[in-house]
């Protein structure tokens, strides 16, 4: 069995006197694509700032290629690898699309790497090769996703956590990004989802946890949730 990278034990997130995340169990092993599935509010974006430090945890722990991380800042777990895509992208606006590629790399000093990369960048999203020189800030939502996912590829991440890429953006975008998805994980990125889209979440992953209320209610084999008629009453309108 493949090693696990991520491990979540009993974490516990609260904000403004709410309990947002109420104990959560999961993991995720080396090479999986692995879905957090929920209803809005359910704690799942909570749970990602958790992991990549930009929220305190209240209890439990987080490790990462088997060491705690808890209370360790964003911009470390980058540096071991640990990239995050957030919810609502996070461009810099005023920057152009190389430098916001640029900021990516931040953390590297390989130049001829650095180059290399930011043509298989290129090569996976041409629309942003297009564009290259124009300001973040007056793209499309669907660019700007395209953007942060560059940009977070550019760290070369050993785990990409994506937390909903798909939100707001036409279906021919959705279509896109999860395409890509796949690309990335196919080519040994581990990735951990989280997305509303349950359908294409599922459909897309090795294995899935849905989460309810700062709770997980249930896990398991992705296509085995994708057909429980729990789940798709619960998430697929069936």
């Amino acid at each position: 069995m493949a090693e696990t990278l991520l491990k979540v034990s009993m974490l516990k997130v609260g904000y403004g006197g709410i309990q947002a995340v109420k104990g959560v169990d999961f993991e995720v092993r080396e090479g999986e694509l692995v879905s957090l599935i929920g209803s809005n509010g359910a704690g799942k974006t909570t749970t990602m700032k958790a992991i990549t430090g930009t929220l305190p945890i209240n209890g439990g722990n987080i490790e990462y290629m088997g060491k705690s991380i808890k209370g360790q800042g964003p911009w470390d777990l980058v540096k071991q690898g640990l990239a995050m895509v957030p919810e609502g992208r996070g461009v810099f606006t005023r920057m152009t699309i190389i430098e916001n590629l640029q900021m990516g790399a931040y953390i590297r000093n390989d130049k001829p790497e650095i180059a290399s990369d930011m043509d298989k960048v290129f090569t996976i999203f041409p629309r942003l090769k297009e564009r290259k020189d124009q300001l973040a800030g007056t793209m499309s939502g669907g660019e700007q996703q395209m953007l942060a996912m560059g940009r977070a590829l550019m760290s070369r991440p050993k785990v990409l956590l994506l937390d909903e890429p798909s939100m707001g953006l036409s279906p021919i975008m959705v279509d896109k990004i999860f395409e890509v998805i796949k690309d990335v994980s196919a080519q040994g990125v581990t990735i951990l989802l989280v997305e509303q889209n349950a359908s294409r979440a599922l459909g897309i992953a090795n294995r899935g946890y849905v989460m309810e209320s700062g709770l997980i209610t249930m896990s398991g084999d992705a296509r085995a949730m994708l057909s429980d008629p729990k789940v798709r009453a619960a998430y697929l309108g069936e």
